[in-house]
C-alpha cells in the first residue's frame, strides 16, 4: 500500500487496511509511506514492513518517460497487488509502475470529496473493488507490548484517570482559543483540574506556540508536558486516558488507541473527519466558528466522562 498525506490521512486508511489484512491474514502486506507515520502499522497488525517515500530515486516515478532506478523497478514488480493513494493527477506515477510490469494496481481517491460519504468510507473503495467488504470503519491502533511499557513508565505514579489534550491542529481556524482551554482547567483564578489530578499535554512542532504559553500558564502544577515522541508511544500514551482535542491527526490518533474522546469541531464537517469510533463525542461549535464553544458544555462533557 501507498499512503502519503498527514497523521490522520493514514489513520482514516486504517479501516480498509484491516478488511484487506483480516481477509488476507497469511498476506505480506509492505507500506510505503512517510515512515514516522506508517510506524503506527509496522509489525503492529497491519503491516510487515514499512518504507520511506522519501527515498530520493523515488521521485523519478513522478516524472514522464524518467530513467527508472533499476532496484525500485524490481521492488514493485514483485508484488501480487499495489494499492496507491498517492496524488497522481496525470497518471504519471501509475504509467512507471506499469512500465517496470506492475499488473494488479488500485488506485484510491488522493483527496477527499466532501459531499460523497465519511472520508474513511471513501478511502475503502480499492479494497472494495477487489470484492472484500468493509463493513466497520472503526479506526483502530494495536500497541506494541514496547510501546505500552514506555508508557507505563512514563506515566509512572500519576494519579488515575488522566486527561490528556492536545490544543492545536493544521489550522487556527480548528483551534478552540488558548485561553479557552486555560479557564476549562481553573477554578477560582487557580489551576485545577477537577476530580482527575493528573494532565498531559500532546504537541507536535505545529504546536510550539500553543504549548509554550500553556507551560508558563501552568508552570509549576501537576502537568505533564509530551514533545515529539514516536506515534506509537503517544498511542500508548493516551491508551486509557480522557483525551480532548480539535479535528486533527492526534485526535485520530487518540480514537484509534482506544481514548475516551471528546473532539471539537467548527469549520469542518464531523460527518467527513470526525472518527466513526464509539469512543468519540463530538462537540459542534455554534456557527462554525470554535470561540463560540463555550467553556462550561466542554466542562460538563468532561465531568460527565470523568
Amino acid at each position: 500500500m501507498m499512503r502519503g498525506g498527514a497523521i490522520g490521512d493514514f489513520i482514516l486508511t486504517l479501516p480498509a487496511l484491516k478488511a484487506l489484512r483480516d481477509a488476507r491474514p497469511d498476506a505480506h502486506i509492505e507500506i510505503l509511506g512517510y515512515k514516522h507515520i506508517a510506524v503506527l502499522a509496522e509489525n503492529r497488525f497491519y503491516a510487515q514492513t514499512v518504507r520511506s517515500i522519501e527515498y530520493g530515486p523515488l521521485g523519478r516515478f513522478f516524472a514522464d518517460k524518467s530513467e527508472l532506478q533499476a532496484e525500485l523497478a524490481d521492488y514493485f514488480a514483485r508484488f501480487d497487488l499495489i494499492v496507491s493513494y498517492l496524488y497522481d493527477p496525470d497518471r504519471v506515477f501509475e504509467e512507471n509502475l506499469r512500465r517496470c510490469g506492475v499488473q494488479n494496481l488500485l488506485c484510491g481517491p488522493a483527496k477527499i470529496v466532501e459531499n460523497d460519504g465519511h472520508a474513511a468510507r471513501q478511502l475503502a473503495r480499492p479494497i472494495e473493488e477487489l470484492g472484500i467488504e468493509v463493513p466497520n470503519l472503526t479506526e483502530i491502533i494495536f500497541p506494541s507490548i514496547e510501546d505500552r511499557a514506555f508508557a507505563r513508565d512514563f506515566i509512572g505514579t500519576l494519579p488515575q484517570p488522566i486527561v490528556a489534550i492536545h490544543p492545536g491542529s493544521g489550522s487556527l481556524q480548528k483551534n478552540w482559543p488558548l485561553e479557552n482551554w486555560i479557564a476549562l482547567f481553573s477554578e477560582d483564578g487557580e489551576f485545577s483540574v477537577g476530580e482527575c489530578s493528573s494532565l498531559v499535554i500532546i504537541s507536535g512542532e505545529a504546536d510550539n506556540a500553543q504549548v509554550g504559553q500553556l507551560e508558563v500558564e501552568w508552570s509549576g502544577q501537576n502537568v505533564r508536558f509530551v514533545k515529539n515522541l514516536p506515534l506509537p508511544q503517544v498511542a500508548a500514551l493516551v491508551e486509557r486516558a480522557i483525551f480532548i482535542g480539535h479535528d486533527s491527526g492526534v485526535s485520530h490518533l487518540a480514537a484509534a488507541a482506544g481514548a475516551n474522546c471528546i473532539l471539537l469541531f467548527g469549520p469542518t464537517n464531523p460527518d467527513v473527519w470526525a472518527p466513526k469510533n464509539n469512543n468519540v463525542q463530538v462537540l459542534m461549535a455554534p456557527n462554525d466558528r470554535m470561540s463560540d464553544l463555550r467553556i462550561e458544555q466542554v466542562k460538563a462533557a468532561m465531568d460527565a466522562v470523568l
